[in-house]
């Protein structure tokens, strides 16, 4: 199965700019079958952790959020960037390489305890991922874990992760 996801991901080079090799997922997004078997894979560790909330990550993290939250019986929280969403926000800046960026979800989203998952498409420097679980953890919610569909492991980005479950479908 995942030799076949893999295999619809496609590698753009030098985009957004010189020196990043893109994996494309549109072509796996496009495929309906594979679609759903990498949904399955994403969820296969979370089964039975009882999860409340899954948040996805903008923008493409929303994407493989929403079918795993509906298939968990869990709500669907949106971390987006500043501005975009319509009620009152807590919001975490983070570093990057060059410069930092902000990311928000509404202050009401979560309630103490509830068991949170948080989804992203990839795993790379692991900058936002961590921004997002602070968040999580600021609004009380109990960071059960991290799901993604790839991980880029030469950036090291599950290290910033901390101590919770992290799954990666493929790695790269």
């Amino acid at each position: 199965m995942t030799d076949a996801i893999r295999a619809r991901i496609r590698d753009i080079p030098d985009f957004p700019k010189k020196g990043i090799n893109f994996k494309d997922i549109t072509p796996l997004l496009a495929d309906g079958p594979l679609f759903r078997s990498a949904i399955e894979g994403m969820l296969q560790p979370w089964r039975g952790e009882q999860i409340h909330k899954v948040v996805g990550i903008e923008s493409r993290g929303f994407v493989f959020a929403a079918p795993m939250a509906l298939a968990m019986g869990a709500g669907l929280i949106l971390v987006r960037k500043p501005g975009k969403l319509p009620w009152k926000t807590v919001r975490e800046e983070y570093a990057l390489e060059y410069g930092s960026d902000t990311l928000e979800l509404h202050e009401d989203a979560l309630t103490g305890g509830e068991r949170t998952l948080i989804v992203d498409d990839v795993l790379a420097t692991g900058g936002t991922a961590a921004a997002v679980g602070r968040l999580v953890k600021r609004l009380g919610g109990d960071l059960v874990g991290y799901s993604f569909l790839s991980e880029l492991t030469f950036l090291q980005g599950a290290q910033k992760l901390g101590d919770v479950q992290k799954h990666a479908l493929l790695q790269y």
